[in-house]
């Protein structure tokens, strides 16, 4: 039995309360609403508070959650695979700066390995060019300038400096191929000058490469840096010396990627979408993608991050998906002119409620467009390309084939900031970086990346992401936490975007012969003796089911004659006459 008597403080504590809510249903505590009641039911707001949270996540520790600055759970790191060091050859590379040392004293240059930097893919040597000093033998004289004799009573003679200058540059480049002859390497790319560093770099493909993995870069210090000041980090892979590289979207503010079949470009997409699926939610960023070769991004589509329903690719589709953003693009511009801003960054922090999420718009396969509908589709693109950025829309292009009639000027002008992987020849490179230098990459993620702030290309490893761990970011995003909660798709301005490329492409049902484009495509004809629906489309810069109606409509007035074997053009029946011939006599 306990001795004593209890403290007040645990005597009084049950009775007080027991006493206080008695009085309270007695009505002789005073008003209601100067007492709370910890049991009385909260009021609707926090029900409805209540009713939007997400389910506790009971698979995932509590140490490993991790959380979107408006409060969604983001994917925990460890369903990414940990990253490997860069290969360790210290002795390997010895041998190769010996190598490359005795190799430019062989040809008369004077250079010296300063720095090694050894990356996952490559290594780089750091070149410093020594000096080219000329000499000459005088004869040695003493103090009163009689010559002085040897033993056998020959004159002596002694090497003087005449002049010292330092080794050009043009030298040491014009021995890349003797050198990679002399490391046994297939090819070497020497960078000359470094940037900021006072030597050259010639880069030597590793023996041993290792992966770069995708949570090594977002475990990286570089990575932390960049996404506490920029809103979409996105990570490309290591440079050189290791060091993870990683870029802002929305400063570049679009990019364009182009490289040969199996270089790493489809990957490198895929870590670009990865990379922000794993720390932006559904409520700050949006993804419209568009797959003609269906087989690249379909991973993603179930993902509650994208805008519209489905993944793009049908190639009658794709014009209307880019009018449809074309027009979330103007309509956001007119809610900013509405709230007084500039951007989408100040439209946030002034406006109320839910922020405006940011858009990507991924193409993976930007020649296949092309070639359907090349005019409007550069026009679309260039449209966006100039305009979108500050309402927070960036694109994001791939293409296997960097031809000019694919990556046009336009394209070109409005896309600052490529990745070029590994090309078939140089003049591929030029039309993506403006320069050589693709053409001798090693392919499986070896790139170029050219920033807008830079005039050289920096070349990097990219980031390796497994279909395994592609599909474990989808399996998280797609668990059924989150099903009540996914934002609504915007299929109706794809409806709306549609619809008006049709109204477009399709002239009105009561065609006149006052229609400009008929006007222009009887002028046409009467300059040349056959005509196509091709040349109609590239001289009247109109789509194929317009250039095929006109051509119709042309072969029933008996204008031109009917299609012939063999070929698409035909024959122009009509005289050099009056715009109007032919349509006067018209009974219909």
């Amino acid at each position: 039995p306990l001795v004593g008597d209890p403290e007040p403080s645990l005597a009084d504590a049950v009775p007080a309360s027991a006493t206080a809510t008695a009085e309270k249903v007695d009505g002789e505590f005073g008003d209601e609403a100067d007492f709370e009641d910890p049991f009385a039911p909260q009021p609707e707001e926090d029900d409805e508070e209540d009713a939007t949270q997400i389910p506790m996540d009971m698979e995932t520790a509590a140490n490993r959650w991790r959380h979107a600055s408006d409060g969604w759970q983001l994917p925990p790191i460890d369903i990414l695979k940990e990253g490997s060091g860069a290969s360790s050859a210290a002795l390997d590379s010895d041998r190769r700066a010996r190598a490359i040392e005795s190799t430019l004293a062989s040809f008369g240059v004077d250079a010296k390995v300063t720095q090694i930097n050894e990356g996952h893919a490559v290594t780089q040597f750091g070149i410093e060019p020594g000096w080219d000093v000329k000499t000459r033998m005088i004869i040695e004289r003493d103090a009163n300038g009689k010559a002085l004799l040897d033993d056998e009573g020959r004159q002596q003679h002694k090497e003087v400096e005449v002049s010292r200058t330092r080794v050009r540059v043009n030298r040491i480049t014009a021995l890349q191929n003797d050198l990679a002859l002399a490391l046994a390497a297939p090819s070497l790319r020497i960078e000359a000058p470094v940037p900021g560093k006072q030597m050259l770099g010639i880069e030597v493909p590793n023996i041993t490469q290792t992966t770069v993995t995708l949570r090594s870069v977002l475990e990286s210090k570089e990575y932390k840096k960049t996404s506490a000041k920029a809103p979409l980090p996105i990570p490309l892979g290591t440079g050189v010396s290791g060091e993870s590289i990683v870029a802002d979207l929305g400063a570049m503010p679009h990019l364009l990627i182009a490289g040969a079949t199996g270089s790493g470009k489809s990957v490198c997409l895929n870590t670009i979408i990865s990379g922000l699926l794993m720390n932006y939610s559904p409520e700050q960023l949006r993804f419209v993608m568009i797959d003609p070769k269906r087989v690249e991004l379909t991973p993603f589509a179930p993902i509650p991050h994208l805008a519209f329903s489905e993944i793009i690719v049908d190639l009658e589709k794709i014009r209307g998906a880019f009018q449809a953003v074309i027009n979330e693009m103007e309509t956001r511009y007119r809610r900013f002119a509405q709230a007084g801003v500039r951007d989408i960054k100040r439209f946030n922090e002034k406006m109320s409620g839910k922020p405006l999420p940011y858009w990507v718009v991924v193409v993976d396969e930007l020649a296949d467009i092309m070639i359907a509908n090349p005019y409007q589709v550069e026009r679309q693109i260039v449209r966006l390309a100039q305009l979108a950025r500050a309402t927070g829309i960036h694109l994001v292009l791939a293409t296997q084939r960097p031809s000019v009639d694919v990556v046009t000027g336009l394209i070109k002008a409005n896309f600052p900031t490529r990745i070029a992987f590994a090309v078939a020849s140089q003049v591929d490179s030029r039309t993506v970086l403006d320069q050589g230098g693709a053409e001798k990459l090693l392919g499986k993620g070896d790139m170029l990346f050219l920033a807008t702030d830079s005039q050289k290309p920096r070349r990097l490893q990219g980031v390796y992401v497994s279909d395994d761990e592609t599909d474990a970011i989808v399996d998280f995003w797609t668990s059924d936490r989150f099903e009540e909660l996914s934002p609504d798709k915007h299929d109706d301005l794809l409806h709306e975007g549609e619809r008006q490329v049709e109204e477009m492409e399709e002239p009105s049902e009561d065609d006149v012969p006052d229609d400009p484009m008929m006007q222009k495509a009887l002028a046409l004809a009467r300059e040349t003796n056959r005509l196509s629906t091709s040349m109609l489309q590239r001289k009247l810069r109109i789509g194929y089911p317009r250039a095929a109606r006109i051509m119709d409509d042309l072969e029933e007035r008996g204008l031109i004659g009917p299609a012939e074997s063999g070929g698409s053009s035909r024959q122009v029946l009509m005289d050099a006459e009056p715009a109007g011939v032919g349509w006067d006599d018209d009974s219909d």
